[in-house]
């Protein structure tokens, strides 16, 4: 029988890094996507349609700003607030 060959998902990918919570990740990003989908303008340019991919990227970048309740805000002004 045939191998699959795995799909490249790296849009799909969460970043793995011991500096960031996996689950701040996956919070900011779905809260971008909410915002992406009640009609905000993605930061990037995207060829890609769907809001859950572009929130991704977007947060995977850097781009997303977000506040925690109770930390003070480093340098980032509140996007997305947890």
């Amino acid at each position: 029988m045939g191998e699959k060959s795995p799909r490249n998902n790296a849009h799909c990918t969460i970043p793995d890094d011991p500096e960031q919570s996996t689950y701040r990740f996956i919070i900011v990003a779905a809260k971008r996507a909410r915002q992406l989908q009640g009609g905000a303008r993605p930061v990037l340019p995207t060829s890609s349609k769907k809001p859950t991919v572009i929130a991704m990227e977007e947060v995977r970048r850097g781009l997303v700003r977000y506040e925690i309740p109770g930390q003070e805000p480093a340098e980032q002004s509140a996007e997305v607030v947890l």
